[in-house]
């Protein structure tokens, strides 16, 4: 009766005692790691107006200010992803926060468009590590049945972080000017020492580690041989150089042809990383991803200018909208990672997004009433871009421990190439509309292509078509095995 008794007490625990004290802790550090993360990231949202009126730039050139952060995710997601998978999640943490930090201080010195833009560049590296590190960081140290809260109550750090970034520049930028929303940048630097000193390595990579005796190697398939090598090697720098160009006044003139060859380049990478049976995946990841990108980062990336250019905002009430949007979002994925967990990410993704298309037109047709305007732009953000909150824990399913943080770095990074396109495609269409409207179709036509991608399983059905014994969720049966080879286990292996 007692030994039948314990796992009804154990079942009946609420959710939050059956993550322990350290998995809290190390939940936090990530959480901090992705508001400093989300503070530092959308900055430039934020004074874009100012520094197109310094450095005079037009409404396309400052949106190609927000989409250089998107060019180097995809490589930057990919390089800390494997060293997060080869030496650990923490390391890699450490790294990606240095990153950004120090690109957000340099864009405070910029003196023209091209030095803003390369500080740009960095920021996106640090930024796509610190996304595919701190989400398996978490993912895979809390309990599997709570994993969707994990990624959800995760990724609201990064609405946090935006909301702070707003109340900020309210107070600093009317007194000391755009710049020192930049210096501010090396704030992070602090929590990445003590994310270096404090906190123990996410338990299922130690697990996964310690059982095969050889740490990972995710680009093993890029440089098998020395031909392997040298031809991916020049597939990156191309890759790089290609996109580059599509986003700055260096491709005037072959912008299309330069996109081509920047999605034919990443897409031989990508290829190559899944292999012969996983290949199929990785492609369905980014065009889902992408696509996800474009329905939320035309609001995302454009908002402050329209608030500011079509609604004749100051910056106390752009901040005062800015605190609906970003509390709405971050609402949304706490909602998300509860809804989640109880009936699936793949589910919740689906219905919530169905949910966000009826308020799309109405927050641009609400005009300058703000209050209006901010309680419909926190249930949009909360139906639609909150949900993002679940993106770790649906890609991370698809990947095992081993290759998990490369995989999900460089499928997730590349697809946020469509934040790169969102803000500028917003702005280009503005050219022939109003900014408001243009914003609002991006985002219904976006939520309805991922509405479909998602809620039709559209990547695990094509990798099963390859690999029909794929497990269907990774994060799932790993628990399962690393729960299994506790020391009752180990004692009857010994037997």
């Amino acid at each position: 009766m007692t030994g039948a008794a314990r796992p009804a007490r154990k079942a009946a625990l609420p959710w939050y005692r059956e993550v322990s004290p350290t998995q809290w802790k190390s939940f936090f550090a990530a959480w901090i790691g992705y508001v400093l993360d989300g503070f530092d990231f959308v900055l430039i949202t934020l004074v874009l107006t100012e520094i197109s009126a310094e450095f005079e730039l037009s409404t396309v050139q400052g949106a190609s200010l927000i989409s250089g952060a998107f060019i180097t995710r995809w490589l930057g997601g990919a390089v800390l992803g494997a060293l997060g998978d080869r030496f650990g999640r923490k390391a890699s943490m450490v790294a990606s926060i240095l990153l950004y930090s120090l690109g957000t201080f340099a864009c405070g010195f910029a003196w023209d468009f091209t030095s803003l833009f390369v500080a740009r560049l960095l920021i996106g590296m640090g930024m796509a590590g610190e996304y595919s590190a701190s989400a398996t960081y978490v993912l895979e140290s809390w309990p599997a049945r709570v994993r969707g809260r994990a990624s959800g109550f995760l990724i609201s750090g990064f609405s946090m972080g935006s909301v702070l970034a707003a109340e900020c520049y309210k107070w600093v930028v009317p007194a000391l000017g755009w710049r020192w929303m930049f210096y501010i940048g090396l704030l992070p630097i602090v929590v990445a020492l003590w994310v270096r000193r404090a906190l123990p390595e996410a338990e299922e990579w130690s697990a996964t580690v310690a059982e095969r005796e050889t740490k990972p190697n995710p680009f093993r398939p890029l440089f098998s041989t020395p031909l392997r090598a040298t031809v991916n090697t020049v597939l990156t720098v191309v890759a790089t150089l290609a996109l580059f160009g599509v986003f700055t006044p260096v491709g005037a003139g072959a912008v299309p042809v330069l996109s081509v060859l920047s999605g034919v380049t990443l897409a031989a990478l990508a290829v190559q990383l899944g292999g012969r049976r996983g290949w199929l995946l990785y492609l369905s990841l980014i065009v889902t991803v992408f696509v996800a990108f474009l329905y939320t980062w035309p609001i995302q990336a454009l908002l402050p200018t329209y608030l500011k250019t079509e609604l004749h905002y100051s910056p106390g009430q752009v901040t005062n909208v800015l605190f609906f949007a970003g509390f709405g979002t971050m609402a949304g994925c706490w909602l998300a990672g509860f809804i989640g967990d109880w009936i699936g990410a793949q589910k919740a993704y689906a219905f919530t997004l169905l949910a966000s298309l009826v308020f799309v037109f109405p927050v641009f047709a609400a005009g300058d009433n703000l209050l209006v305007l901010g309680v419909l732009l926190f249930v949009l953000q909360a139906l639609s871009f909150g949900i993002s909150g679940l993106l770790p824990r649906y890609i991370g399913g698809h990947f095992p421990t081993e290759s998990r943080a490369a995989s999900l770095g460089f499928t997730y990074n590349v697809g946020a190439l469509g934040g790169a396109v969102a803000p500028v495609l917003g702005a280009t269409l503005a050219e022939g509309r109003s900014l408001g409207s243009s914003l609002a179709l991006l985002t219904f036509a976006g939520t309805v292509l991922v509405v479909l991608l998602v809620g039709f399983d559209v990547p695990a059905r094509l990798n099963r078509l390859l690999d029909p014994d794929a497990p269907r969720d990774h994060l799932a049966a790993e628990e399962s095995a690393v729960a299994g080879a506790g020391p009752a286990a180990r004692v009857q292996q010994g037997a």
